[in-house]
């Protein structure tokens, strides 16, 4: 099968990456598991790019990565999407996070608004409404920081590149 997108996503620091894994390791032990990608780490997607705009996505990666410091992010919530497939936490907005996810942008129409979040399980509706009270158990807000960006394509998986933040605060 053909990929079907590039995905510029900025993942989270590992504090972060071990806070998030512990709430799925929590959901995991109730029976949860999901239908997620395994193997990525957690993180928040930005946007995305027909897979013929593989150089465009690397160099727009590549220099968003130079400009930013690690940006902050206070995850303070938990949500759902439209069709209940999808749980996830989800930072405050601020304006590092918007500056960073308005250099990655494409120009590729998105199909929904951009809400930034971080997946923590993807699976049939009646299973994630009856996860959500275990998550919510587990839950408790946290800064955290996105340090690098990172390129994948997908449908099968491929990771490309990954960038740090190196730019100056």
């Amino acid at each position: 099968m053909a990929e079907q997108f590039l995905t510029l996503m900025a993942d989270l620091d590992d504090d972060a990456q071990a806070r998030l894994s512990g709430w799925y390791d929590e959901l995991r032990q109730a029976g949860f598991t999901g239908v997620q990608t395994p193997g990525l780490p957690y993180h928040i997607s930005l946007t995305s790019f027909p897979p013929e705009r593989e150089k465009q996505a690397l160099e727009i990666a590549r220099k968003a990565a130079a400009e930013f410091a690690p940006v902050p992010l206070h995850i303070s919530h938990i949500g759902m999407f439209a069709g209940g497939g999808i749980l996830f936490a989800a930072p405050e907005r601020n304006r590092e996070l918007d500056l960073l996810q308005k250099a990655c942008q494409s120009d590729t129409p998105q199909q929904h608004p951009w809400t930034p979040h971080t997946t923590v399980l993807i699976d049939e509706p009646d299973t994630v409404y009856a996860a959500l009270p275990v998550f919510i158990r587990s839950f408790s807000p946290f800064v955290g920081k996105i340090t690098r960006l990172h390129l994948c394509a997908f449908w099968p998986t491929r990771e490309i590149a990954a960038f740090s933040l190196a730019g100056s605060a």
